[in-house]
C-alpha cells in the first residue's frame, strides 16, 4: 500500500519527498517539529489523534525560538494531519511528525533570508519500550540548557543530546537513562519527561527545570488529581531521591507510560511495576482511545 506524506503544500507518496543535500536543516539541524499519536478504538472502528490542539500550538511555540512562521493556522494543521491519517488508512496505533524547517540551500548557520517550509508524514507505531520495566541509569551526558539550545522547543539539532545520551546508556546494558540539569539537578528522560512516586504523592520536575513541557506530562498530572486523587508536587528533584522513591516512571508521547524498575543498578521499591503507575498506564490507555467520557475531547478523530 502507497505511504502519503505532506511534502511542499501536497500530498504525495513517501518515495516523491525528497529535499535537496545543501538544505539548511539536513547542515544545521534548523527544524522543529512534533511527535503525535493517533490510536485505534476497534470498539468504534475509529482512529483518534490524542491531544492535537495542544502540539500544534507547542510546534508554533517551538517555531518562533527559531524565527520561524507558523506557516498554517492551527485548524490548517490538523486538517492537514486528519487528511494524512485518513489516506494512509490505518486500522492500528500511528505515530505522526509535523516538522517546519529552514530550507535556503546555502552554507552558513544564520536564519536571515531563510524560508520555511512544513512537511508531516506518519506511521504504525506500537509501545515504544517493550521492557515490562525499564533498567535505567542516570548519564554522564547533561541536558542542553535554555541559555545555549533551549529544551522547551522541539529543536531538530538540540535531539543530538538525547541521542548521546540514549545511546551510552544502552551500550552499557541499560534500556534508557535520566539526565541531570547544568545545575546536576534532576531534569527527565533522554527525551521523556520523569514522574516519581513518594510516600504516596507524585512529584516531577518543574517546568523551568531545563526539560520539554510534555503534553503527556500534563495530562498525567491532570489525572493525578482528577481521577487518582494523588496530590501533585512539581519542584526540583535531588539525584539521590531517585533511589529512594517508592516508583518512577517516564512519560512521553511515544514511551507514553514506561515504567522503571531499577536505576543505577538499585531496585526501584521493590524492583517491580508499582501499583499506582499501573493504575496510570491502564488509564491513560483508555484516555487516549476515547474510552473516558470526561477527557472524550482530548482525542479527535480523523473522520470528524
Amino acid at each position: 500500500m502507497t505511504e502519503y506524506v505532506y511534502f511542499d503544500d501536497k500530498f504525495v507518496p513517501s518515495e516523491k519527498a525528497v529535499i535537496p543535500i545543501m538544505t539548511h536543516a539536513f547542515l544545521y539541524g534548523t527544524a522543529v517539529f512534533e511527535g503525535l499519536r493517533a490510536y485505534y478504538n476497534k470498539d468504534e472502528d475509529k482512529i483518534y489523534i490524542f491531544r492535537p490542539k495542544e502540539h500544534i500550538e507547542r510546534l508554533i511555540s517551538s517555531a518562533k525560538v527559531l524565527y520561524m512562521e507558523p506557516i498554517y493556522t492551527v485548524e490548517k494543521h490538523l486538517e492537514i494531519l486528519k487528511t494524512l491519517l485518513r489516506k494512509n488508512n490505518y486500522k492500528k496505533d500511528a505515530y505522526i511528525r509535523p516538522i517546519i524547517y529552514k530550507s535556503a540551500n546555502r552554507i552558513g548557520p544564520h536564519l536571515i533570508d531563510n524560508p520555511d517550509k512544513y512537511t508531516a508524514f506518519s506511521f504504525p507505531m506500537d509501545d515504544y519500550f517493550t521492557s515490562d520495566g525499564l533498567k535505567v541509569c542516570v548519564s554522564s551526558w547533561r541536558r542542553n540548557s535554555d541559555n545555549s539550545i533551549p529544551p522547551r522547543a522541539k529543536i531538530n539539532g538540540a535531539y543530538v543530546n538525547a541521542s548521546l545520551i540514549s545511546t551510552d546508556a544502552r551500550l552499557n546494558g541499560y534500556n534508557d537513562a535520566i539526565v541531570l540539569s547544568q545545575s546536576g539537578k534532576v531534569a527527565e528522560g533522554a527525551a521523556m519527561n520523569l514522574f516519581l512516586v513518594v510516600n504516596g504523592k507524585l512529584v516531577t520536575t518543574t517546568t523551568t527545570s531545563e526539560i520539554l513541557t510534555g503534553i503527556t506530562r500534563n495530562t498525567i498530572i491532570q489525572l493525578a488529581k482528577e481521577v487518582l486523587s494523588l496530590e501533585v508536587e512539581e519542584r526540583t528533584i535531588d539525584r539521590s531521591e531517585l533511589y529512594t522513591a517508592d516508583e518512577v516512571f517516564f512519560t512521553g508521547t511515544g514511551a507514553q507510560i514506561a515504567p522503571i524498575v531499577s536505576i543505577d543498578n538499585r531496585n526501584v521499591g521493590d524492583g517491580k511495576i508499582g501499583k499506582i503507575t499501573t493504575e496510570f498506564k491502564n488509564l491513560y490507555n483508555d484516555v487516549v482511545r476515547g474510552k473516558v467520557p470526561k477527557y472524550k475531547d482530548w482525542c479527535v478523530s480523523v473522520d470528524d
